[in-house]
């Protein structure tokens, strides 16, 4: 248990109708408990209960703040230290003053992300449920925060517990062998080794296997709309938004910068990406922003060429075809509501046919065929809807191929016939590489590294 008490607001600073300061450590009660003046002393106010009162200043004795002090004392607290939470009016000038206050009776003002540090550290959470904290607070999609849910609850936990569990008693029945060689039958050992390192990796694959799925609910699909001038391209983006967040009119160029919107496609974060029109111009202002068209185009986990059904194909959208063909991508035929003049047979030459989308976005057609296509090229169809066990952070999938890797050396020692304590190395590795995830083996400075990415009072 740490011994200084840290203070912050836990709500983000602007007008609301309430902010919340948080307190949490040794003397937290008795910190607040000079300034908060109710009829019940905070010192002998039962643990879990909310007190109504005011905030005074102890050198002038005034009225600063009317409040409600929440009460949850040691270990039955987010940070299993004594917490307690103040309820101000909404604000920028009050919930400061109350604050300065507070940290004028030796409360330290706390780093960011250090509530849910004390969490770690005291032992309520491990490393993998501190982490789906960040995702929770960021999630931009109900299955986002499902996902996020779920790890904070610690089902990957458990999973990353029991495998290490069962490494452990590999690594035991190892070094029986090691100590008692006299009872050890080699060949049923190195048996025994593959057997017990096969059901690993199976276990650690079945977790690598939504690792793509869980890293795209995590941080979003980043989708660039490119095609030509007038194709349709910022329709499309504000009938995803169902707002009107980009210009459209008939003139060609309009869009001369990126527009940049995140909207949810069944259950899936787009950070939608609307570009400039690539063509050719003298215009020193759309030359900048066809540039960055292009640097979109390179960087975009999904492209969405938008091409218009009403004229033949032009030989920049030849280029464009040929440059997306082996890329995450979608053709989407708009203005279907119009004469057909462009030969999709031409199109189906560069991408599959079942990745070209019909549509009209001015008459309101083809955006369900839109959405299921991307469903398909990212979720085989649908997110995986009963093991929400999904492995989304950089972190954790390193450790886990890491982990892997471990255990296929120790798999190919076993049938060489090297010597099991060089076999134990292994076996220990990956267990260490699991630990690793978890927080069970891992550095101060990957600790602050980790934490530093919260937001101040969380």
């Amino acid at each position: 248990m740490l011994t200084d008490t840290i203070g912050a607001i836990s709500t983000p600073l602007g007008e609301g109708g309430i902010s919340v300061i948080r307190v949490s450590g040794p003397d937290s009660v008795e910190a607040v408990g000079r300034l908060f003046h109710s009829k019940t002393k905070l010192n002998d106010a039962a643990t879990h209960t909310v007190h109504y009162g005011f905030v005074k200043d102890p050198a002038t004795g005034e009225k600063v703040e009317e409040v409600l002090v929440t009460l949850m004392l040691a270990p039955r607290s987010f940070t299993m230290e004594d917490v307690v939470e103040v309820s101000c009016h909404g604000g920028l000038i009050s919930v400061k003053k109350v604050l300065e206050l507070i940290l004028d009776q030796g409360v330290r003002l706390a780093e960011p992300g250090e509530f849910t540090k004390r969490a770690y550290l005291n032992g309520r959470i491990d490393l993998t449920q501190a982490e789906a904290v960040i995702d929770l607070i960021r999630a931009k999609s109900d299955r986002a925060f499902k996902v996020a849910l779920k790890q904070v609850e610690g089902t990957l936990s458990r999973q990353v517990k029991d495998l290490r569990h069962s490494l452990v008693e590999l690594m035991a029945h190892i070094e029986v062998n090691i100590d008692y060689p006299e009872h050890d039958v080699e060949e049923l050992t190195s048996n025994y080794i593959r057997e017990r390192s096969h059901q690993a990796i199976e276990h650690i694959d079945r977790l690598l296997k939504t690792a793509g799925q869980g890293k795209v609910l995590r941080e979003g699909i980043v989708t660039a709309i490119v095609g030509r001038p007038n194709v349709g391209k910022s329709s499309l983006l504000n009938a995803l938004a169902q707002e009107n967040k980009a210009i459209v009119t008939d003139i060609p160029g309009t869009t001369r910068d990126i527009v940049e919107e995140i909207v949810n496609v069944n259950g899936i974060p787009l950070r939608l990406l609307d570009t400039a029109g690539l063509r050719e111009t003298d215009d020193v202002v759309e030359q900048i922003g066809v540039e960055k068209s292009r640097n979109a185009l390179s960087d975009a986990d999904l492209i969405i060429l938008v091409l218009n059904r009403n004229e033949p194909l032009h030989d920049d959208e030849r280029e464009l075809l040929a440059q997306i063909a082996g890329r995450q991508s979608l053709v989407v035929l708009n203005k279907t509501d119009l004469p057909a003049e462009l030969e999709e047979s031409v199109v189906q030459q560069f991408v599959p046919v079942e990745r070209i989308v019909r549509m009209s976005v001015k008459e309101e057609l083809g955006m369900d065929d839109l959405e299921a296509a991307i469903g398909v090229l990212f979720f085989s169809g649908q997110v995986e809807g009963n093991d929400l066990t999904y492995v989304s952070n950089v972190r954790h999938i390193h450790l886990l191929k890491k982990a892997r890797r471990s255990l296929e050396d120790a798999i190919q020692a076993s049938e060489t016939f090297v010597p099991i304590d060089l076999i134990q190395i292994d076996v220990r590795g990956a267990w260490e590489s699991l630990g690793e995830m978890i927080g069970d083996s891992v550095g101060e400075s990957l600790i602050d590294q980790i934490f530093s990415q919260f937001c101040l009072g969380k």
